[in-house]
């Protein structure tokens, strides 16, 4: 899916919808969030980019821990993203 407004709707239901939208959108740090607030292990569907970013990290991790294993491993180490 390339509509943004369809994909952040979707999001907003079941965040690991994020995994059907197109690449360009999965890249989109605005709809990242919005998957992570719903579901922290849509992280899954997150360019290597948002992966190794400490705030999306840090949000998929405080809604599901288990996130944390989509994260880069620099990140996985991290002590304030772990506790």
């Amino acid at each position: 899916q390339r509509d943004k407004e369809v994909v952040m709707e979707a999001v907003r239901q079941d965040g690991c919808s994020l995994e059907f939208a197109c690449e360009e959108l999965q890249s989109d740090k605005e709809v990242l969030m919005e998957a992570l607030r719903q579901d922290g292990c849509a992280l899954r569907y997150a360019c290597d980019d948002l992966q190794s970013d400490k705030e999306v990290v840090m949000e998929a991790v405080r809604e599901h821990g288990r996130a944390l294993q989509f994260a880069c491993e620099d990140l996985r180490r991290d002590k304030e993203v772990v506790m």
